[in-house]
């Protein structure tokens, strides 16, 4: 199986160092790039023929350039790069704006890196992680008294990508997603970009946030953790 490849940024060496060494000694994982500069990884993207990351592991407070901003910048080149924040400065309350932001997840820095193993690897897999303290306070950000989008517009969901909606939601992968539906895993790829061109999403955090708005699925529907 391919191995998950990961982006240290943060800017106390020994943070990166000593996650760099707990990730080398597993088999699953590989750091392809740590830096404690945001400067760094930018000109690391712009390089020719080096291996792009799967995973972004980003602090937000850094000294010269901070993690929204590295954030911002990444997606606008790397838009498929899954970005989970560690943050000193985490709060619950923080969570929706995050994934409107295109984060995949939003952890505290106090987390066991056991817990962030497995965190990357859902990541991976499912493009985000919500547990379940999250979505309560998603809960209590959406309002329940949001209307259904009575959308008639070139721009309108199909029936299809309604239903490729709430799979990915339910952290169906693209290849389950295709074998539930019978159609193709590219076919599905296909789907998911066009949906996030239509609804404005940057990743499947933040289509969770927008399914949840318009009710295309309710909180009970979701996976919690």
């Amino acid at each position: 199986m391919e191995k998950i490849k990961i982006a240290l940024l943060d800017d106390d060496y020994l943070i990166v160092t000593l996650l760099k060494s707990f990730f080398g000694q597993n088999e699953m994982l590989e750091v392809v790039f740590d830096a404690t500069d945001g400067y760094q990884l930018y000109k690391y993207l712009d390089e020719k023929d080096v291996l792009i990351p799967d995973v972004l592991l980003l602090d937000l407070k850094m000294k010269t350039v901070d993690g929204l901003e590295v954030l911002k910048q990444v997606k606008v080149k790397n838009p498929e790069l899954k970005v989970i924040v560690i943050s000193s400065h985490y709060q619950d309350n923080s969570v929706g704006f995050m994934a409107k932001e295109g984060v995949a997840a939003f952890l505290p820095k106090g987390i066991s890196p056991f817990e962030l193993i497995d965190i990357i690897r859902q990541v991976n897999d499912t493009g985000f992680y919500f547990n379940k303290k999250q979505m309560d306070v998603l809960r209590e950000q959406i309002s329940s008294k949001v209307p259904k989008p009575h959308i008639e517009t070139e721009d309108a969901l199909t029936e299809r990508e309604t239903e490729i909606i709430k799979l990915l939601c339910q952290q169906k992968t693209a290849k389950e997603i295709g074998e539930i539906l019978f159609i193709a895993q590219r076919t599905v790829e296909g789907h998911k970009n066009n949906i996030f061109i239509k609804t404005g999403v940057r990743n499947v955090a933040g289509l969770i946030v927008y399914a949840l708005q318009k009710q295309i699925v309710s909180l009970d529907e979701l996976p919690l953790y």
